[in-house]
Order: C-alpha cells, then sequence, then structure tokens
C-alpha cells in the first residue's frame, strides 16, 4: 500500500477488480475532485500561503527589491484608497 500513499487525494487506485469498489472508488476521487474545485476558502488559503512562502524566499535572497516591491504595493494601495476615498467625497 505504499504507491497508495502516493496517489492525490482525488486518484482512483489502480488493481481494484471488484465493480462495486472500483464504482465507490471512482465516486469517491470525483467528489473530491467537486470540493477541491469548488471550495474557495481553502483554494485561496493554499494561494495565499503559497504566495507567502514565494515572498519571504525572494525577501530571503534579494532584501533591496523586496523592501522595493513592498513599497511600491504601499504605494498603488495608498493611491487606490485616496482614489476612491476622493470619488466619495465629490
Amino acid at each position: 500500500m505504499a504507491a497508495d500513499a502516493e496517489l492525490p487525494r482525488t486518484a482512483v487506485p489502480a488493481g481494484i477488480v471488484d465493480p462495486v469498489q472500483a464504482a465507490r472508488a471512482e465516486l469517491k476521487a470525483a467528489l473530491l475532485a467537486i470540493e477541491d474545485k469548488a471550495n474557495v476558502p481553502r483554494r485561496v488559503e493554499k494561494a495565499t500561503l503559497a504566495g507567502t512562502a514565494k515572498a519571504r524566499a525572494f525577501a530571503r535572497t534579494n532584501p533591496i527589491g523586496a523592501a522595493a516591491a513592498a513599497v511600491g504595493v504601499a504605494v498603488v494601495v495608498g493611491g487606490v484608497v485616496w482614489a476612491i476615498a476622493r470619488a466619495i467625497a465629490r
């Protein structure tokens, strides 16, 4: 069963000869695939964790570039907030 541990959650294990077990395995894989696609909060969490890890790795290898990127993001966010506030004030 060591090969089963390497399979993704949405994969159907090979070698199932019983049609009922095969159908159950296919249904389980299909439901898990649907859940993975439809569960937006989990997908956002995974993307956020991956982005955070990439940003930290970038900051470790290029601290000046990371600081410049942080300043750039702050300027863009500040500009958007300012534009929204100005639009509301008019």
